[in-house]
């Protein structure tokens, strides 16, 4: 560890220096002018930043809300920095997470390469990166994971690995913001802090988060510097190990390690260890020395190809070496030579099923797709599997997940190419596309979302699909099968299999509501569309349509969303389909309602509930109902409401923590507050608890806001302001300002009566300032109305203006009211 480091690490103080100094590099200013933007004192900020004084809390407060950051992480490290006694422990919610560990099994038969493990290890300890440079099949893969695992002690925090697809035959490499996601989300950062888009923001968030970790980092088979300067560590002890087959001549303050072949002596040890045996001079390898050379000849002295070599000779008791020459003689290169040596050791099915596994647009698989692009029952893709695992064809980085490094990846998809006829190769690719959208659509059936999506219809059903006990199991597929699932995306564009472009992203929108992947989710929506203008399906059309206003919607581009909501309306009326049409009704309801509609809302959850009665979708039936009740008591129809609400509770479902019951809840909770405390109070802290059971942040502020708000209405007034800042302190730490405008106010109502009129004042005022922006009209006339109240007896001028404005707002909305 470097010195400073361990200063810092034992002196708080300048852990708390470091600290700030990160803010100021994520604020992007200098000291005087971040001084300025934070009102203190460029001089006080100096110290601060140097270590030499400990700031006030109310500096360390407002140097963090500058970059949007949440200070109480740092508030334990002040008050060490602050006082010569350690702070108490605070308690917590739920248990310390288990460290991530992506790192693949350190290879047993590590062989030479001490010179360069020792020049990896002090570049780690000199500059924390370091990049592993050389030709395919040379080991730089091997020699990082030997040194990460060397360094796994060091660095507890976590241990990741991707795979940055650089050098990957029939696909693009990872770019930098799809591996900065899948980076965020492997250190549980929850997506509501992670940026919606810009590769600075997410770089800058995943630097944020490094910097409080001791973490080691590989990403392996890197392109080119521009790919892997974003996702590299700034401040903080955290490490990262790059391999490439190129020079990153681009990351100049990067030491490079560069690896050649394995000499003469280490490949003739490796062979021998590989093939198990180096136990003394009665082997074949030494009975046979000048086949041994040969063999390492042929091999190219590259450990890839002399690990393949050596595990023919191991799993082949009656091969001389001399045949294992033989053999590997008749291949085309180094590479192909050892790769079609083990292919040709398999029987017909098993090494068509190694041909087809060419055709994967990822490195990383499972049984139930090679059953399905094999066309073959799933115990026999797993024995085949097997199989392929002893020849060291695929490898099996963890229980029931299967991988192909990229050179066997090419290798299988060249042999395919030459052997297989074209017809063959198509009807497996279309297999394999078949098998992601209905293997997705199982998980996303799985898993409630505010309306059922319609069964997948495309293709075959293959005979085999995963089984998803719950909604946690299907969640964890699809992050498991997440690249894997855009890649087939990717596949089926590039080969214009567009019914599968149109249908699959429909079965990833509850994967992407919790993953807040709104921009991603656009992007695959708006290829979808141009699939479906292609096919020329009414049908297909109207719900491309209809979700790409969905993810507009969700993006907060409201227009958009009405204009693609407009356009699914005349398709859905040629295709017939009261599905689709009810679950389009929803989401206009949800949009006028946000853009400060109030009857229309109400009319559209009404239209979507016939439709659904009509589609025979009762759970459809539970969400128009359940949407109902709420805008319900939004206009103040209590009682109404109330019975909505009991209506949808009285539906029987697996999950009580779906849509539809989490809305009724907190709906009859506020509903009945006034007549029924005992009763509101019990229906609100069960939908709390059920939202914080599922880990949904946004609906554990919008129980929390809810409760606020039937408390108030109850009377108990502390009670109720301890809710609202519980919610808002959920939002502050997500930096969602789309739902703080629809808390704003009711907490400012809940302010005034319990007394405080001037942070009433100031909520009401920071919900005006926010929702002309966001074009929540109906908060901003809430907002008026708010200040006037507040105002009617200090201002009574001020009051009445505000009053004109809030009712020139309504009047707008709804001419004919």
């Amino acid at each position: 560890m470097d010195v400073r480091q361990q200063t810092a690490k034992a002196d708080p103080q300048n852990e708390l220096a470091a600290r700030l100094r990160l803010l100021q590099e994520l604020s992007g200013l200098g000291v005087r002018a971040l001084a300025r933007d934070t009102g203190l004192s460029s001089s006080s900020l100096s110290r601060y930043l140097s270590g030499q004084t400990v700031p006030p809390w109310p500096a360390v407060i407002a140097l963090c809300r500058l970059v949007k950051r949440d200070p109480r992480p740092l508030r334990p490290l002040w008050e060490r920095s602050s006082s010569p006694l350690p702070a108490p422990p605070k308690s917590s919610r739920q248990g310390r997470p288990r460290p991530r560990n992506d790192l693949p099994r350190d290879v047993s038969d590590f062989t030479g390469r001490q010179a360069q493990l020792a020049a990896l290890l002090a570049a780690v300890d000199s500059h924390r990166v370091v990049a592993v440079d050389g030709m395919a099949g040379v080991g730089k893969t091997c020699l990082a994971m030997h040194a990460a695992h060397r360094l796994a002690a060091d660095y507890p925090d976590a241990q990741l690995y991707v795979d940055l697809h650089g050098f990957t035959e029939g696909r693009d490499p990872l770019d930098p913001e799809s591996a900065l996601r899948m980076l965020l989300a492997a250190l549980d950062v929850p997506s509501e802090k992670v940026p919606l888009e810009g590769v600075e923001q997410l770089a800058a968030c995943w630097r944020s988060e490094l910097a409080r970790r001791r973490v080691v980092l590989v990403l392996d088979n890197a392109a080119d510097a521009d790919q892997v300067r974003p996702l590299l560590p700034g401040a903080g002890p955290s490490v990262a190990l790059i391999t490439s087959r190129n020079r990153l001549l681009g990351l100049d303050e990067v030491p490079p390690v560069s690896l050649d072949v394995l000499s003469p002596q280490e490949s003739a040890e490796l062979l021998a260890r590989a093939s198990g045996e180096a136990g003394g001079p009665d082997g074949r390898l030494a009975r046979e020395p000048e086949s041994a050379a040969e063999v390492l000849r042929l091999c190219g002295h590259l450990p890839l190809a002399l690990r393949l070599a050596a595990a023919r000779l191991r799993h082949r008791p009656g091969w001389t070496v001399g045949i294992l020459v033989e053999r590997m003689a008749q291949g085309a290169s180094e590479f192909d030579t050892a790769f079609a040596m083990s292919v040709r050791q398999l029987d017909r099915a098993q090494a068509r099923l190694f041909r087809m596994l060419g055709l994967l647009p990822g490195a990383y698989f499972d049984e139930y797709l090679a059953a399905a692009l094999a066309d073959v029952p799933l115990r026999s893709a797993r024995a085949m599997l097997e199989d392929l695992l002893d020849a060291h064809l695929v490898q099996q980085p963890v229980a029931g997940r299967y991988r192909l490094h990229d050179l066997v990846h090419q290798h299988a998809r060249r042999a395919g190419a030459e052997q297989d006829p074209p017809a063959e190769r198509e009807r497996a690719l279309g297999r394999m596309l078949d098998y992601y959208v209905h293997a997705a659509a199982a998980a996303d059936a799985a898993m409630p979302f505010l309306s059922p999506a319609r069964p997948a219809s495309v293709g075959r059903p293959p005979a085999e699909l995963p089984q998803f006990a719950n909604k946690n199991a299907a969640f964890a597929w699809l992050v498991t099968e997440y690249e894997n699932l855009v890649g087939a995306f990717e596949t089926a564009v590039a080969v214009g299999a567009d019914a599968h472009v149109c249908e699959l992203p429909r079965f990833l929108r509850a994967y992407f509501a919790r993953r807040c992947g709104t921009t991603h989710l656009n992007a695959l929506f708006e290829r979808s569309l141009a699939a479906a203008e292609r096919l020329g399906d009414p049908l297909q059309l109207a719900e491309a349509h209809s979700d790409l206003g969905f993810a507009r919607y969700n993006a907060g581009r409201t227009a958009e969303a009405d204009a693609a909501y407009e356009a699914a309306r005349p398709q859905l009326s040629q295709a017939q389909d009261m599905g689709p049409e009810a679950e389009l009704a929803m989401r206009r309801g949800y949009l006028k309602w946000d853009e400060g509609y109030v009857e229309e809302p109400l009319e559209l959850f009404r239209l979507a509930e016939r439709l659904y009665e009509k589609a025979g979708c009762p759970t459809g039936v539970a969400h128009a109902a359940a949407a109902q009740a709420w805008a319900m008591l939004q206009l103040g129809h209590r009682d109404q409401a109330a019975q909505r609400a009991r209506e949808v509770l009285d539906f029987p479902h697996a999950d009580p923590a779906w849509p539809a019951t989490l809305t009724a809840r907190i709906t009859l909770g506020v509903a009945i507050a006034r007549e029924e405390p005992d009763e509101a109070a019990e229906h609100l802290h069960q939908a709390l608890a059920l939202a914080r059971e599922d880990g949904h942040l946004h609906n554990e502020a919008w129980c929390l806001n809810c409760l606020g708000v039937a408390l108030r209405q109850m009377g108990r007034y502390e009670e109720a302001l301890a809710a609202h800042r519980k919610a808002f302190a959920l939002l502050d730490e997500l930096f969602e300002e789309h739902w703080k405008i629809r808390f704003l106010n009711g907490y400012g109502e809940t302010c005034r009566l319990a007394g405080l009129p001037e942070e009433a004042l100031r909520l009401h005022r920071q919900a005006l300032e926010l929702a002309p922006a966001l074009g929540y009209r109906h908060e901003e006339a809430l907002a008026h109305e708010g200040i006037a109240i507040v105002l009617v007896e200090r201002d009574p001028t001020a009051a009445a203006e505000h009053r004109a404005a809030g009712q020139a707002v309504l009047q707008d909305l709804n001419p004919g009211a």
